[in-house]
């Protein structure tokens, strides 16, 4: 152990998080924010919900600056965004500014199958990390509950008279489940005689991928909440027209399972900093950002909130930006894009097994990813910080590689060791971030304006961010999206599914590909979440497991700890 009772830079996140020594949190949340015991609902020491009437009564206080933390595109090198945003908060504390971080509650499947858990690492972490990674508040078994009760609802409907004359071949609303269950994909229901149900086609997606989840995460308030509910379309009648969840009487007792869910979790880093993590869902298949109610009451209660949007910044920051800002009016008042030296060597050709020989050269071709990136927030009309997350076999030189080119790109860089020396090492970061919140650069450009068409928005979002010549339609998305816009949600933003591993939908595509075509294979409307998703390439929204699942090294000890989640 070192001299702050933590295990030295390197051991397991899991054992440097379970020897922090966490503050109980209601005077926790009572010294560094304000927030009065009995607006808080304890969940055991060292969690708790804030309630929504305290919610309610801050609303109106002034806001403190929002900074969006996004990366490069991912690689199996990982670029450490919850990380980086963790030990951002640390140091922006250390400099004396009332920061709070808002991250995203891990899923399940992720937990289990090849990621890993979504707490941080080293010495960045939110604690306590074996409840945030495993079921934490309930908040995914609630939402997982509310979409299967609309799903039983629905089948129920169905089963006795189909009064809302449901086409059982037009049933759009499928089912969800918290784990990768590739075998889940396709189903058929309702087999086994009259006495179980109407026969049909359907499937499981992963929760992160379920409209309520993107409904939880985009809800104003709890009246929102149930207006969103009532607005998903689950089937089309035999005269083609959409059937809500409002028509079959669901939205009231799903907003009865969501209601307590809606609260923010509050937790803590291992300084001590509060912490909310509330809302998850994923960047390649839904819209990647954690609830608009934990960013909106962070900002009511903080001088600077560090958020992060998922996966790289052509999937999470567009999305954060183009989907959740513009539907809650938020807006980042500076942005850190996160990358590392060994990710960008991956970019450059480098395989994995070779990252720890110092490349220079290779690094230098990957920044070509880099790049894109940055130009690619330019055009929103923001000046992206660049954090380059320090690894330990990092040199000089490649270090100074990436600094001499974010130079070139215009744009200021700062290295960062948060995950070895936690806030103490992520201070230069933050007093570059905290420079530029003071400075007050950046605009507020959307990509696409609302009254384009729908096709014409998945084209600006291809074309623009990712780089493609074009995008081919399937005739059966073309179809869709003309439909669509016929029942009126033609103003309505577009959230791309699609790899993230590539700005292309061909993931072995590396480094900033240009001129090709984004295939998109299937168009739905989320009309509850208020966007349509454009499913694209390959990408599926229920994961399949790994040839290895990291479930198989997770287990208990002798004494009943919990041992290899990471």
């Amino acid at each position: 152990m070192t001299k702050d009772n933590l295990p030295a830079p390197g051991a397991p996140d899991i054992e440097i998080a379970r020897a922090a020594v966490m503050q109980a949190i209601l005077p926790l949340a009572s010294e560094r924010l304000g927030v009065p015991a009995e607006a808080l609902i304890p969940y055991g020491h060292h969690k708790a919900k804030v309630s929504l009437d305290y919610i309610a009564s801050i609303k109106d206080r002034p806001k403190g600056k929002l900074v969006l933390v996004t990366a490069v595109t991912p690689t199996p090198a990982g670029e450490g965004k919850t990380t980086t945003s963790v030990g951002l908060t640390d140091g922006l504390n250390k400099i004396g500014v009332k920061t709070m971080v808002c991250l995203r509650e891990p899923s399940l499947g992720p937990c289990f199958g090849m990621k890993g858990g979504a707490a941080g690492g080293g010495r960045a972490q939110v604690i306590p990390m074996e409840d945030i990674n495993l079921h934490f508040n309930g908040d995914f078994h609630a939402i997982t509950s509310a979409h299967s009760l609309l799903s039983a609802l629905l089948d129920n409907h169905l089963h006795w008279g189909n009064e809302q004359n449901i086409d059982p071949r037009r049933v759009v609303w499928r089912r969800v489940v918290d784990m990768n269950d590739r075998a889940l994909r396709n189903i058929n229901v309702g087999l086994g005689g009259p006495a179980h149900g109407v026969p049909r086609e359907s499937g499981f997606d992963i929760t992160v991928a379920s409209e309520i989840m993107a409904i939880f995460c985009l809800a104003s308030d709890l009246d929102d909440l149930q207006k969103r509910l009532g607005d998903i379309i689950v089937a089309k009648r035999y005269d083609k027209t959409s059937v809500t969840a409002r028509d079959i009487g669901a939205d009231g007792a799903m907003a009865v399972l969501l209601k307590d869910a809606l609260q923010p979790n509050l937790v803590q880093t291992i300084e001590h900093n509060p912490a909310f993590i509330h809302g998850g869902p994923f960047a390649n298949i839904a819209h990647g950002c954690n609830s608009v109610m934990a960013t909106r009451t962070a900002l009511s209660l903080c001088d600077v909130v560090v958020t992060e949007a998922g996966f790289g910044a052509d999937l999470g920051a567009e999305k954060f930006l183009d989907i959740k800002c513009r539907q809650s009016g938020l807006w980042p008042d500076a942005v850190v894009l996160v990358c590392t030296i060994r990710a960008l060597k991956m970019q450059g050709g480098v395989v994995k097994a070779d990252l720890a020989t110092p490349d220079p050269a290779a690094v230098k071709r990957g920044a070509a990813n880099l790049q894109r990136h940055i130009e690619n927030l330019q055009q929103y009309g923001l000046k992206p910080v660049v954090a380059i997350n320090h690894f330990v076999a990092d040199t000089d030189e490649e270090v100074s590689v990436v600094e001499g080119l974010c130079k070139e790109f215009g744009v200021r860089s700062a290295v960062s060791r948060h995950w070895a020396e936690g806030g103490a090492g992520a201070t230069e970061l933050a007093a570059v971030v905290k420079e530029q919140l003071d400075a007050g650069e950046g605009g507020k450009d959307l990509l696409y304006p609302d009254d384009m068409s729908l096709a014409e928005k998945i084209n600006a979002v291809a074309t623009k961010i990712y780089g493609a010549k074009a995008i081919s339609l399937s005739s059966a998305a073309a179809r869709s999206l003309r439909e669509f816009e016929e029942q009126g949600f033609g103003k309505l933003p577009v959230c791309i599914a699609k790899t993230q591993y590539s700005f292309s939908t061909d993931p072995k595509s590396l480094g900033a590909p240009s001129g090709h075509i984004v295939e998109v294979r299937q168009a739905r409307l989320s009309a509850g979440a208020g966007f349509v998703v454009a499913v694209c390439g390959d990408i599926m929204t229920m994961p399949g497991l790994p040839r290895k699942p990291a479930a198989l090294e997770i287990g208990l000890d002798e004494t009943g700890e919990i041992v290899g989640l990471s």
